[in-house]
């Protein structure tokens, strides 16, 4: 495994010095050599049913639905499947927070706590402290496969993948320089009110606070909202399992801050139901709850999800996270994000990890289908500046922009990286798609 060659400077000194360590690990691993892709034939189904062990069997069809229905989408459930290469591509050791499961959908627009409508990571699953370069590779790849779904040709993907990594270059020189105190406070400013980001922005903002609940629910005799059985989706839960999950938000109360604590006192929990959702989490334990507030109108619905052991840890990377893996997501949300969702917690039922945090508060994510060449390299930009944001919040940007540089070797790198990756993606793909056809695995339509 790469190591730095020394331990990294403190952010207390002079950032020429800490720019000069970032240049010494191009010791370890030259820029352009990060054009290099894993080689030689790798078990995917044998990688995926690994990744299945221990969830509910009658679920994961659905996600083999989901996966099979683009490359892009099997990408989206497949970050087990592609860690494993991650880890054998060459890498600095350079540890930042990694969301784990880098790519352009899971970025999006959210509610921050004053209701101010932001773009952030918001997926946060697989996150644990890691070296840099594999959320930036996984990022890259998937920019090359949204790019040919959307019908555009490999040239604009190359051309977006390195506007990724200069606008992650950019930024990092120029959060370097912040003061200490502002950087927890720096937003994504790199977008168009009318741009590809300002559309998110924009239909996160129209949906309604209430939105989640009258989705998954409806009066009942009392007036209260009660989530309503909409099979495959959501369906009701036995007493006994409703009644643990209630249970076990009692402990995730001492999760959250006295001023959250005070908050969910006056929300009483009461329904409980059980929800698939997402692609690679399918499988997973993941319950809704409905609390009541202020009178019948005024719900909260929280979402207590089981916290599925992070992949790169599953193969034997120690990131340090803590032995819970809803604290370990909780924490890394905390250090990734600049407005973080108050009721983001954890707790434990059966002896499972889970995490817990608001449903879908104002949630808006892009269409892979909107991003034609001007808003992908658009999307590109705001998307290098986040994860810029993201790394000089949890390492060094000094450190990183001595690593990266003025000139665009790493660009070119990770566009040669990126395009190989993706054909790589595609031919997973079709190896799920035609174990389907013959039978191996199973697959049903959700959507």
């Amino acid at each position: 495994m790469n190591q730095a060659p020394i331990t990294p400077p403190s952010r207390s000194i002079a950032r020429p010095l800490r720019e000069d360590y970032g240049r010494k690990l191009r010791d370890l691993v030259r820029r352009v050599d990060h054009d290099r892709w894993i080689e030689g034939e790798r078990d995917v189904l044998a990688r995926l049913r690994s990744n299945e062990q221990g969830r509910i069997d009658e679920v994961l069809p659905f996600r083999h639905g989901r996966m099979a229905q683009s490359p892009f989408a099997f990408l989206r459930g497949g970050a087990a499947i592609m860690a494993p290469d991650l880890m054998a591509l060459p890498h600095t050791g350079y540890c930042v927070q990694i969301c784990g499961d880098a790519h352009v959908r899971n970025l999006g627009a959210y509610a921050s706590p004053d209701g101010k409508i932001v773009f952030d990571v918001n997926d946060f699953d697989e996150t644990t402290r890691a070296p840099w370069e594999w959320d930036m590779k996984r990022l890259a790849i998937s920019f090359v496969l949204c790019a040919r779904e959307a019908g555009a040709s490999d040239g604009v993907a190359r051309d977006a993948v390195m506007e990724l990594v200069r606008s992650w270059r950019e930024s990092l020189h120029e959060l370097a320089d912040l003061p200490a105190y502002e950087l927890p406070r720096y937003t994504v400013h790199r977008f168009h009110s009318d741009g590809a980001v300002g559309r998110v922005l924009a239909k996160a903002e129209r949906l309604s606070p209430t939105q989640a609940r009258d989705e998954l629910a409806a009066p009942g005799p009392d007036a209260k909202p009660r989530f309503v059985a909409t099979p495959p989706k959501i369906r009701r839960v036995p007493e006994a399992e409703a009644q643990a999950v209630l249970e076990s938000l009692i402990a995730y109360r001492e999760t959250v801050g006295p001023s959250r604590q005070q908050v969910l006192d006056c929300y009483a929990p009461y329904d409980v139901a059980f929800k698939v959702a997402g692609t690679g989490s399918i499988g997973g334990r993941n319950y809704v709850v409905m609390c009541a507030g202020n009178g019948p109108s005024d719900s909260l619905v929280l979402q207590v999800k089981q916290a599925l052991p992070s992949s790169f840890e599953l193969l034997g990377w120690n990131g340090g996270s803590p032995s819970h893996g809803g604290r370990r997501v909780a924490e890394g949300q905390h250090r990734m994000q600049t407005s973080v969702d108050p009721f983001v917690g954890w707790t434990t039922i059966d002896g499972r990890p889970f995490y817990v945090r608001q449903l879908s508060d104002h949630k808006a994510s892009i269409d892979p289908a909107d991003l034609k060449r001007s808003s992908l390299l658009e999307y590109a930009r705001v998307c290098g500046e986040t994860f810029a944001k993201v790394h000089a919040r949890t390492a060094d940007a000094a450190v990183l922009y001595g690593y990266a540089g003025q000139a665009e070797k790493l660009d070119r790198a990770f566009a040669k990286l990126a395009l190989l990756g993706g054909d790589q993606v595609t031919k997973d793909w079709e190896i799920l798609v035609a174990a389907i056809a013959r039978g191996e695995l199973v697959a049903a339509d959700m959507d």
